[in-house]
Order: structure tokens, then sequence, then C-alpha cells
């Protein structure tokens, strides 16, 4: 596995593999790598030629009070993880390589950045969608690969990809989750004993609204009050919402399309987000969607 830090490198390095025909398979993320992660890097290992994964925790998607400085780092563990999952080239830039002096073009991601966590993260989704396309231009990916926990990121970027025309296939994973049912997040290293035992109401009661799904209930209204029900032992909720897959608009009455019930909640100072997906003409299969860009 190569180590780059500068773009320069990353292009020199990429530019002979592409003209030998290799296909290039990219995983974006933020450091502080575990088993999710490990399932994007095995995807992109088994349908590409080369893997490419980027570490650079973005200062451009962490609002006022985020946890930016105290983001969770390893860096070698990250760089084991990598190497173990399949790797080719780690690359790891610092601010200034993204960001330099005098930036000032960011990408806008339209209404997809609207709701949900866009309405309790004001810019988070600009920051994002910004660093996605950069990371794009500077890599040139045929397939970039996502977690589906991080659900409206990849409907923000699935539908950035096709309006500045990216040719990048951006592919969801589903979320890879611990033995006890937490979806798997950097950021549950922030989590205490008591914490972490609390948080797993999120996990059980999108769950156990999942199984009513898969048993016929088909009630917008009694799917959510599953989950509401279920997150007694967080601190807050932000939102527990049933939307579309595609335009990420709540479903007013029915689930008669492919839907997504998402949760963010509080426990203690430890924002944690997690989904689970509805698909009435195929229920209990657990797959990702398909994801359109119209």
């Amino acid at each position: 596995m190569r180590i780059v830090r500068t773009i320069a490198d990353l292009r020199a390095l990429l530019r002979p593999l592409r003209e030998e025909g290799k296909r290039i398979g990219f995983v974006p993320t933020m450091g502080f790598l575990h088993e999710g992660h490990g399932s994007l890097i095995r995807q992109s290992a088994a349908r590409c030629d080369v893997t490419i994964v980027s570490i650079f925790v973005n200062p451009t998607q962490f609002g006022p009070g985020e946890d930016l400085a105290n983001y969770p780092r390893d860096l070698e563990k990250d760089q084991n993880l990598c190497l173990e999952a399949g790797a080719s080239v780690l690359f790891l830039p610092e601010v200034s390589e993204i960001y330099p002096t005098g930036f000032q073009t960011h990408v806008e991601p339209g209404r997809l950045a609207e709701p949900l966590c866009g309405g309790f993260r004001p810019g988070h989704f600009r920051g994002v969608a910004t660093v996605v396309a950069k990371l794009f231009n500077m890599v040139q990916p045929d397939l970039a690969f996502f977690g589906q926990k991080d659900y409206q990121q990849t409907v923000v970027t699935r539908r950035m990809a096709r309006d500045l025309n990216m040719p990048v296939d951006v592919v969801v994973v589903p979320t890879v989750r611990e033995a006890d049912g937490l979806a798997m997040s950097s950021r549950n290293a922030y989590l205490d004993e008591d914490a972490r035992r609390r948080a797993l109401c999120i996990s059980q009661g999108l769950l156990a609204a999942k199984a009513a799904f898969d048993a016929g209930e088909r009630s917008t209204e009694r799917l959510l009050e599953i989950v509401r029900k279920s997150l007694a032992e967080v601190d807050s909720i932000q939102y527990a919402e049933l939307v579309d897959t595609q335009n990420l608009e709540p479903l007013p009455e029915q689930v008669d399309r492919a839907a997504v019930l998402c949760v963010a909640a509080y426990v203690g100072t430890t924002r944690l987000i997690d989904n689970v997906l509805f698909t009435p003409a195929s229920p209990g299969t657990g797959s990702a969607p398909t994801l359109k860009s119209s």
C-alpha cells in the first residue's frame, strides 16, 4: 500500500494506472476507521483494480461548537485497517493541500441538503459536497463507496455527481452494526459504558419498526411511533422521520414506495444518526435501493 500526501503525487501515481485502463475505486473517510469503513474498502477492492482511501478531517463540514478539534484520530490503526482490507493507496492530505490560501469556491447542494441533518447542521452539506467534489476531481474514480448510515450524504453526493456531470458511480454499502445492533460510527468512541448502553435504543427502535414493516405494517404514524417509544433513553431527539429515499420528503400516511426511516439523537453530548430502509416491493431484503438522481 502506497501513502501519498499531496495532490501532485496522487495524480502522478494514478496517471499511468488510468492509462493502462485500470478501474479505480475510491473510499473517502475522516479516519478513526472501523469495520464499516473496512466493508467499503473490501467492496472497492473486489470491484476495482486500484482502491484509493483518503483520510481527511474536513473542517468545512463542522459547525460552531461541533467536535472538529476533538474528532477521534488513530492513524496507525487506520493504516493497518486499510492494508488488511485491500487498499492500494492511502491519501493523507493536510488542510492546506485541500483548502489553499485564498480558497473561496464552494458547492451548494440544494434542496436535498435542507431536511433531516441539514435542518440542524447549517452549512454541513455545503462542506461535504465541496470536499467530495474536490476529492472526486483529485482521484477521478470510476466508483466511489459510501455507507448507508450517512444516508442523506449519499443522496446529496449522488445528486451532485449527476448535476455536475462527474463520471463516477456512487455505490451505497449497507450499514455495518455491532453484535448488539448499534450502528458502527467513529463517534461511538465518545460513549462511556452507560451512554453506550442507552444508545442501543436507537437501533432497537429502528429494527423494531423494520420488523413491523416486514410483518405488513404500512402506516407511517404507527411505524414512527414504534421508534419514538424506543427513544426514551436518549437525552434529546433531533428528528425521527420517515421519508422518500429519492427526494427525502416525508411520507404522509402510508409507506407506498421505497422509504428510509432516519433518526438523529444525542446520548450525553454525542450526536448519533442511524436509519433503516423500507422497500414495499421486496420487504425484508435489507439491501439499499438504487438511488435515482431524478
